[in-house]
C-alpha cells in the first residue's frame, strides 16, 4: 500500500523528516511543502540526506513554497503545483500528513 508522505515543517525545527525518512516504505513518496521545503537548503544536512537518497526517493514539491522561498531544487526533484497535489492525493492509496 502506497502513502503520500505530506511534510510542511522546518526540517531545522524537529526532527519530522528524518522520522519520515525512516519509515517510508518502497512505494511511497514525499511532498515538501510550507518551511519543509527548506530541507532543499543547499549545504544542510537535510539537503545531504535527501541528495543521498535521491536514487531511490520519490520526492515533490509544491512549486509555490519553492518560489516563495527562492529556492532552487535540484533536477531529481518533481515539482508540482495545487492541482498536481490533488492528483498526488488521489494517486496514493494512503495520504499521512505528518503535523
Amino acid at each position: 500500500m502506497s502513502t503520500l508522505h505530506v511534510l510542511s515543517h522546518s526540517p531545522f525545527a524537529d526532527s519530522r523528516l528524518s522520522s519520515c525518512l525512516r519509515v517510508l516504505g518502497h512505494e511511497d513518496a514525499i511532498l515538501l511543502c510550507g518551511d519543509a521545503v527548506y530541507a532543499l537548503t543547499p549545504a544542510t544536512a537535510a539537503r545531504q540526506t535527501l541528495d543521498a537518497k535521491a536514487d531511490s526517493l520519490q520526492l515533490f514539491i509544491l512549486d509555490e513554497d519553492v518560489k516563495a522561498r527562492n529556492l532552487t531544487p535540484p533536477d531529481w526533484v518533481r515539482s508540482v503545483d495545487y492541482p498536481g497535489f490533488v492528483e498526488l492525493s488521489v494517486q496514493f492509496d494512503k495520504v499521512n500528513t505528518w503535523l
